[in-house]
C-alpha cells in the first residue's frame, strides 16, 4: 500500500495533558456524522470503521434534494452557504459523544464551531476527526461554519493532497492526506445486464459539468456515440446532438452494473473541485471496469498506464485511446481485470485507507496494540 502523506502544523510537542486523545483510546465506541442515504460514500465509510471493530453509533445528516419551491427557506440558506440544521445534528452530537472514545465527522457543513467547543470542554478524552472526499475551499462543497470548525478537530482526513497546506493555513492542528477508496461490498465485479439500458461501448457516470458536456458533444460530432447517467443533464437540451444518450443516475448494484456493461467508462476530473483523481478513479477499475481517465500523477501512481488502466490528455488522444481499446478487446479486458488485481492488491478500500491513516496517527485500532504515538500540537 502506498504510504500515506501527513502534515502538521509546526511547533510540535507531545501532548502531555490528554495523553487519551493522543494513541490511547478509553473504548471501542465511535459516534459517526454523515449521509446514510442510499449510495452514499459517507454510509460505506461508517460501514468499513465498523468492520475494523468500532462500535458505531450513527448520526444521519442526509436532507436529501433541496427543491426551491417546495422547500424555499432551505434553498435560500443553503445559496448563502449557511445550510439550516433541520436534523438537530449539533445536539444530537452532543447528546451522543459522551460514552465514546471517536467523533468522526463525514463533511460537517451544518456542524458549529460552538458544538465542537463544548465537545472539547466537556469531553477532552473524545478523539475528533473529520473527513471529506470533496474540496473544501470550493465554496460550493463547503459552507460558511465549516472554517470555524477547523481549529477545534484534532485531526482532518482529506483526500486532496493539495488541501493539505490549505487546511492547515486555516487554523487545523493536523491534516492528513488520504486517497479515495472503494466499498467492496458495493464496487464488485457483476454479470454485465443483458438489457440494453445498460450494456454500450463508451458511457460516463456523473454529474453535468459545462466541460465535460463540451468534451462529450465532441466525441458525438466525431462519430463516437456515448451513454450518459447522472444528475443535472437536462436531455431535452442535447436532443438535437445523435450519439448522446441520456439515463438516470445509478447507485448501488446498479451502479456497479452499468460499469461492468460499459466496455469503456470516462473518468473526468471535477474542475471546479482541482481533483487530481476521484472516487470513481477506484471504483471503475475495483468493478473490473476499463478506465479511461485523465492523466495525472496521483492517477498514475495509483495505476500503471496501459497496464492497469489508461490515460488521456487532450481531445485527440481521448478519441484515439477510445478507438484503439474499441478494437483490441483482449487488451481491453485484460487491463480491466489488472486494475481489479491492484485493488486488491494494495488494498484501496475504505477499510484499508483508515487503518493506514490511523497507523500514522497512532490510533490503535480496537482489540489492537497502541502503535508509536505521534506528536501533535499542544493546546
Amino acid at each position: 500500500m502506498r504510504p500515506v502523506a501527513l502534515a502538521m502544523m509546526p511547533p510540535l510537542v507531545p501532548l502531555t495533558t490528554v495523553t487519551d486523545v493522543t494513541n490511547t483510546l478509553l473504548n471501542n465506541r465511535m459516534v459517526c456524522v454523515g449521509d446514510l442515504s442510499a449510495g452514499s460514500t459517507a454510509a460505506m465509510r461508517m460501514v468499513a470503521l465498523r468492520s475494523l471493530g468500532f462500535d458505531i453509533q450513527a448520526i444521519d445528516s442526509s436532507v436529501g434534494r433541496i427543491r426551491p419551491l417546495s422547500q424555499p427557506l432551505e434553498y435560500l440558506a443553503i445559496k448563502a452557504r449557511r445550510p439550516l440544521d433541520t436534523r438537530r445534528i449539533n445536539q444530537q452530537i452532543l447528546n451522543a459523544v459522551g460514552p465514546c472514545s471517536v467523533l468522526y465527522i463525514d463533511k460537517g457543513v451544518t456542524i458549529r464551531s460552538t458544538t465542537l467547543a463544548k465537545v472539547r470542554a466537556a469531553f477532552p478524552h473524545v478523539r475528533i476527526i473529520g473527513y471529506s472526499p470533496d474540496d473544501m475551499l470550493n465554496r460550493n462543497m463547503s459552507s460558511a461554519y465549516f472554517p470555524g470548525t477547523l481549529p477545534l478537530y484534532h485531526t482532518y482526513l482529506t483526500t486532496k493532497s493539495y488541501g493539505v497546506q490549505e487546511l492547515l493555513d486555516l487554523g487545523c492542528p493536523q491534516v492528513l492526506f488520504v486517497e479515495n477508496a472503494y466499498d467492496p461490498d458495493t464496487h464488485r465485479p457483476l454479470p454485465p445486464a443483458s438489457s440494453p439500458i445498460f450494456s454500450c461501448a463508451v458511457g460516463f457516470i456523473g454529474t453535468y459539468e459545462p466541460d465535460r458536456a463540451a468534451i462529450l458533444k465532441r466525441l458525438a460530432l466525431a462519430g463516437i456515440p456515448v451513454t450518459i447517467r447522472g444528475n443535472l443533464w437536462r436531455p431535452l437540451q442535447w436532443q438535437a446532438i445523435a450519439g448522446l444518450s441520456f439515463l438516470p443516475e445509478v447507485i448501488g448494484d446498479e451502479y456497479s452494473r452499468a460499469i461492468c456493461s460499459t466496455r469503456i467508462n470516462l473518468a473526468f476530473l471535477r474542475k471546479s473541485n482541482r481533483d487530481l483523481q476521484t472516487t470513481r478513479s477506484i471504483e471503475i477499475p475495483a468493478c473490473a471496469g476499463f478506465m479511461l481517465a485523465e492523466r495525472t500523477a496521483e492517477h498514475e501512481a495509483l495505476f500503471r498506464e496501459g497496464v492497469e488502466a489508461e490515460y488521456f490528455a487532450g481531445f485527440d488522444e481521448l478519441v484515439q485511446k477510445i478507438k484503439k481499446t474499441l478494437a483490441d478487446e483482449p487488451q481491453r479486458k485484460a487491463i480491466a481485470l489488472a486494475g481489479r488485481t491492484r485493488c486488491l492488491r494494495d488494498d484501496y478500500t475504505y477499510a484499508g485507507r483508515f487503518r493506514t491513516a490511523f497507523q500514522t496517527l497512532g490510533i490503535p485500532l480496537p482489540g489492537s496494540q497502541p502503535s508509536t504515538p505521534l506528536a501533535v500540537p499542544s493546546e
